[in-house]
């Protein structure tokens, strides 16, 4: 008896010592996908009119609070989505991630660009509810990888998509700044 509760609190020690709470939310240290092994740069809260919507995470290889480095880089990195609120629907999910790509794109909005759009927004045509994670995961020589609660939902090629998907959180034009600042760990 004495073994297993040493193991459970053993387990649940190591848990919080590789984990990050955000509202909530423990955000893992390390994100690992087949064989791409990202950190933890920093994570924080959407909210929108005074309610938490998802925390999201940004995984890099080192640390970095250079937004342009990162939507610029063609080296592995992440963003980790996971939804916080039950008000979240695909809908919703769909005009806000398309608001995004055109605050990202400005003018460099392409229709080779919005083919792969597309193909990420097909993502979230299925409802969405409060708990599920969404994971993409950028791969140099693969694309990004669209993981929906770790099932992997679509690969997009292209770093240009993965520069406008990136964008969406960390360009001059964020979803939402104080997000941005977060997820680069410079918030003051």
């Amino acid at each position: 008896m004495k073994k297993i509760t040493s193991f459970i609190l053993a387990a649940l020690v190591s848990t919080q010592l590789f984990a990050v709470e955000i509202g909530g939310i423990d955000m893992p240290d390390t994100l690992k996908k087949d064989e791409t092994s990202l950190n933890l740069n920093g994570a924080g809260t959407r909210e929108k009119f005074f309610m938490d919507l998802y925390v999201g995470g940004l995984y890099l290889k080192g640390k970095t609070q250079n937004a342009n480095d990162v939507v610029n880089a063609d080296e592995a990195m992440a963003l980790r989505l996971h939804i916080v609120s039950g008000l979240i629907t695909s809908e919703k999910m769909l005009k806000a991630t398309k608001e995004g790509f055109e605050n990202s794109l400005g003018e460099k909005k392409n229709e080779a660009i919005q083919a792969k759009i597309d193909t990420f927004l097909a993502t979230f045509k299925d409802e969405i509810k409060k708990g599920d994670i969404f994971e993409m995961v950028y791969v140099p020589s693969e694309g990004v990888k669209v993981y929906k609660n770790a099932t992997l939902a679509n690969t997009i090629n292209g770093i240009e998509f993965k520069q406008a998907l990136f964008g969406i959180w960390l360009s001059e034009n964020p979803a939402q700044q104080s997000l941005k600042e977060e997820m680069l760990d410079s918030k003051s």
